[in-house]
């Protein structure tokens, strides 16, 4: 039997073939590499000590599930977040107070796939205020306080499978969306596979932010055909109002997608107007689906989390909602989808595609005005493509997968099979300039480039290999950013370094829009946390069951309160309250038991947090500070004696010579 799709292969093969010549020219290309490594080049980047880098740059961490942040230019490592994965440094998903963070549907999963970091946004332009991120794999959106940089909540998706096109704001952080990457049956059933087209939908899911305290809710649901939803961007300026969604496989397949996910010459970005849709859920016009899905949220006054479990979603059918949603046509597999700063143009990125199409937003609406539609898929209009296209950049290059946009009228997009990021200018669609990355470039990120308001200085390209560009490490070495110099009429690369985990994508903004918030310690006289102890005074320690036991410890620089314990036996479930007493900048303390099964407290000043430790067997055992603190932080330890499960020991603790007894 002659196979149908061995001719198609061949066709997929060629530019692939040519993908890998070009990659294996710039492999070889050491005069971009000695540029990199030149006295201006160095200087561009250079941060002098003391000196604060002019962006910080928030990388998702992919299968890290975290997020790290970079200074730019310098590419100096600040921090890594704790999202959806546990964090023994921060004792994140371990200590009693974070725990309830990681709590979804399905129970207590301390990992995740986290792929879109996205800024929120006042008038379309980024604030400083919070960082949303995405769990690609269990699929929840979190929520990070950027005055603390800490993750603050943390909500499931439910009727969702691959929460990948997410969480990207509207114009004014009205709503993050979240479009599910597979399509699953809505509710989940037991169906079989080879129903999918009959029994599968894909639900977009619409958060709702509280614009005074960011706190979260899903305000409803989008359920459109079975499609695999790859990513989105929702509109500014004259766009807004309105979210972009791209979509693949909408031959609605469920095996062999390479190959049956590309048979139609084009997908769909699907349109959704979000405005409209508050009016029919204002009107009623929505299902009420039951759901099981998790809301947990981080209390600042308390520093401890809650999980609240929800049980219903409001679900909008666009067969009965006339101008909810429409399906825009798009050359074949287009994964990214961006708009630039007017919100007049939406680029979408077909990777299989030898040119770069762009929709106009203006034709969009005449188009729906003229009701020039070629077709109609459960009640959503497919508006007729040639409508709608403001204009094509011919064969830029190959596997296009994302845009963003400078202050000067400029595009960026990657292609990741040429390994290269090129630049056009929008309107007259013309190729500007195009710079090699080394290598397979995935996501670009420009400081406010998918916003209104671009900072076009600086663009960070997000690669995928980095062999041959840092000191080997086995097998696997770490994905690489690279820094280019954009305010020119050509792109410079400046400087790449390593990343942590597997970044997908990227924002940056200016320090000075969070530098002036940054929390710099949790005032005592504010911690509510219910077994704090905010003096020495206040501390003890107290058996409330056979086999329970509450101790109420302070830490300041350098020693423990209490510093001695007895009274502990064998079986005992010890619950330490570790209040850090310091009002000072940073000046954490840590907190680390021998015998431990979780992992350290690290306690910022005024705050409280909770390890339990059951000891196994008889004996005296040493705590002690994890984080150096003062010349004395050897000194900062104590003991905690440990008799048999049958002994009568009283329970006595003390610091120095006062000594105090239950």
């Amino acid at each position: 039997m002659k196979n149908p799709f061995k001719f198609k292969w061949l066709l997929w093969l060629i530019p692939l073939v040519l993908g890998l010549a070009f990659t294996n020219q710039s492999c070889s290309s050491s005069p971009q590499k000695a540029s990199a490594l030149s006295g201006d080049a160095a200087s561009a980047v250079y941060v002098a000590p003391g000196e604060y880098d002019e962006f910080y740059a928030f990388l998702s961490g992919g299968f890290s599930g975290q997020v790290s942040v970079y200074g730019l230019p310098s590419g100096r490592l600040l921090k890594v977040i704790p999202v959806f994965s546990q964090d023994a440094e921060k004792g994140y998903g371990y200590n009693e107070e974070t725990k309830p963070m990681l709590n979804t549907s399905f129970g207590f999963i301390p990992w995740d796939d986290a792929h879109h970091p996205e800024l929120s946004q006042t008038k379309g332009e980024t604030d400083g205020r919070w960082l949303f991120i995405n769990g690609n794999n269990t699929p929840r959106v979190a929520r990070i306080d950027l005055t603390t940089f800490e993750t603050a909540e943390i909500i499931e998706i439910p009727n969702s499978g691959g929460n990948h096109s997410s969480p990207f704001t509207t114009e004014n952080t009205e709503y993050v969306v979240a479009g599910t990457r597979f399509g699953v049956p809505v509710p989940q059933q037991d169906v079989a596979i080879n129903t999918y087209a009959e029994n599968f939908r894909g639900a977009q899911t619409f958060i709702k932010v509280d614009p005074d305290n960011g706190e979260m809710n899903i305000e409803f649901q989008v359920l459109l055909p079975a499609f695999d939803y790859d990513l989105a961007h929702s509109g500014k300026g004259k766009s807004h109002g309105w979210t972009f969604f791209t979509s693949y496989n909408t031959e609605e397949k469920s095996t062999l997608l390479e190959v049956n996910a590309s048979q139609n010459d084009k997908d769909y970005i699907a349109a959704i107007n979000w405005k409209k849709a508050e009016e029919y859920i204002a009107q009623g016009k929505f299902q009420e689906v039951p759901a099981n899905y998790a809301h947990n949220v981080l209390n600042e006054k308390t520093h401890s989390a809650t999980t609240k479990m929800q049980d219903k979603v409001r679900v909008l059918i666009p067969s009965e909602c006339p101008g909810l949603v429409y399906f825009l046509p798009t050359p074949k597999s287009p994964h990214g989808v961006d708009v630039d700063p007017t919100g007049e143009y939406i680029v979408g990125n077909g990777k299989l595609s030898a040119d770069l199409t762009v929709h106009s937003f203006t034709k969009v609406l005449e188009a729906i005005e003229n009701k020039s539609f070629e077709t109609e898929i459960e009640g959503i209009p497919v508006l007729k493509y040639e409508e709608i296209v403001a204009g094509i950049v011919e064969k830029p290059g190959l596997g296009p997968l994302h845009t963003e946009f400078d202050d000067k009228g400029n595009a960026y997009t990657t292609f990741f099979i040429s390994s290269e990021v090129v630049k056009w200018k929008v309107g007259t669609w013309e190729v500007l300039d195009r710079a090699p990355c080394y290598y397979s470039v995935g996501h670009l990120m420009i400081p406010g480039g998918d916003s209104g308001k671009p900072d076009g200085k600086y663009m960070v390209a997000l690669n995928k290999i980095t062999k041959d560009r840092y000191l080997p490490t086995g097998p696997e070495l770490n994905h690489s950013a690279q820094l280019y110099d954009i305010s020119g009429d050509k792109m410079k690369l400046l400087l790449d370094f390593p990343t942590i985990g597997e970044p997908h994508y990227a924002q940056g903004i200016l320090a000075s829009k969070i530098v002036p918030n940054s929390k710099k310690f949790y005032p005592l006289e504010e911690n509510e946390h219910p077994y704090a102890a905010k003096g020495e005074k206040f501390t003890k320690v107290e058996r409330t069951s056979s086999n329970e036991v509450h101790v109420y410890a302070t830490t300041i620089r350098s020693h423990f309160a209490p510093d001695n314990i007895e009274g502990i036996k064998v079986g005992d479930k010890v619950y330490f309250h570790v209040t850090n007493l310091e009002q000072d900048w940073d000046t954490p303390h840590g907190f680390a038991v021998m015998g431990a099964r979780t992992a350290e407290l690290l306690i910022m000043p005024g705050q409280t947090e909770t390890m339990i430790w059951e000891p196994q067997k008889v004996g005296v055992y040493p705590f002690y500070c994890t984080d150096f603190c003062s010349a004395l932080h050897q000194e900062m330890q104590g003991y905690i004696r440990v008799s048999p499960s049958t002994s009568n020991m009283p329970m006595k603790w003390s610091l120095g010579e006062d000594e105090f007894t239950q």
